[in-house]
């Protein structure tokens, strides 16, 4: 049976976290690891190999060749941003609603009436950053699609959603055509296309799409805290579809991460939000960026970055 490395690399790396959370520089052997997703001693070294090409984890091999391995700062820091990411109740609802009308989309194309709701519960669907998504979320999200009428079914007297669900044409629709993006498919008619509006004095900004919405108003210094922070969470949402290379999300993710704890220090630095936000749109007006989200991003970049233009 052939191993997929990529899907492994984020449960070892997360793994890995656990075994060592009293020191996260010891290292610890990951063959218990391979044992329990069927791996050899040959495989468990590549995949070990793989996460270590990715720098999130360094190798070294003790008795008999036994993988052995701990976090690199760049793995630990991505566990942390993982973990934050996996305690936000308001990304979590997101996935859910997204999850369960994708995998109603599949059973509707599978042929499957009807199905208990509950059974998404079972597919890679109810998974968020690696953790199964509880019932009450997806019941929760069951609902919320219900009453946006992307799904029909009927409720019980003991749940807020349907237990047993269908997509409408409409959540088909969100599905196919916004990549099972609840929000955005509710904003399909804010805007016909992309619009900016930059207000003279104040900087204000608006960018709407299928793919994005966000509205920043600066100060007259060019600085707003609360409005870096949104920015910098929205690159971190975006950062997975932009088609960058590995490694670029990876560093744009950690830009956003220092824009965000910046901007919410008790002194903020105008010059590092001007040297990361530059090396923000750098990445951002890469060729291989996708769609037009990049380009929006970068807009915004400008204007709630203080002197980034000049920088």
């Amino acid at each position: 049976m052939a191993i997929d490395f990529a899907a492994l690399h984020e449960p070892l790396v997360e793994w890995v976290h656990d075994q060592t959370a009293a020191d996260a520089s010891e290292y610890v052997t990951i063959t218990p690891f391979g044992e329990l997703h069927g791996l050899n001693e040959e495989q468990s070294h590549r995949l070990l190999l793989t996460c270590k090409a990715w720098g999130l984890l360094s190798d070294r091999f003790a008795g008999m060749g036994d993988p052995a391995a701990n976090l690199t700062p760049r793995g630990l820091q991505w566990m942390q941003e993982r973990l934050r990411r996996r305690a936000d109740p308001r990304a979590r609802s997101a996935a859910a609603r997204s999850g369960l009308l994708a995998w109603l989309w599949e059973q509707e194309n599978d042929g499957v009436g009807s199905p208990l709701v509950e059974g998404v519960l079972q597919s890679p669907h109810s998974l968020f950053e690696g953790e199964r998504l509880t019932p009450d979320e997806i019941d929760r999200a069951g609902a919320y699609l219900l009453s946006k009428g992307l799904i029909t079914g009927t409720k019980a007297w003991q749940t807020e959603g349907p237990v047993r669900a269908e997509i409408t044409a409409e959540g088909q629709d969100c599905v196919e055509h916004y990549d099972s993006d609840v929000s955005a498919y509710d904003r399909r008619n804010t805007s016909g296309g992309t619009t900016f509006n930059i207000g003279e004095n104040t900087g204000n900004i608006a960018a709407n799409s299928r793919d994005f919405t966000m509205n920043a108003t600066t100060n007259k210094d060019g600085t707003d805290p609360a409005a870096i922070v949104m920015f910098a969470r929205a690159l971190r949402q975006a950062a997975p579809v932009l088609e960058l290379p590995e490694d670029d999300t990876f560093e744009l993710t950690e830009l956003a991460t220092r824009l965000e704890n910046e901007a919410t220090s008790e002194s903020p630095d105008p010059g590092r939000f001007r040297r990361w936000g530059s090396q923000v749109v750098g990445l951002l007006e890469s060729a291989v960026v996708s769609g037009a989200l990049g380009s929006i991003l970068a807009a915004y970049a400008a204007v709630v970055l203080p002197g980034l233009a000049s920088a």
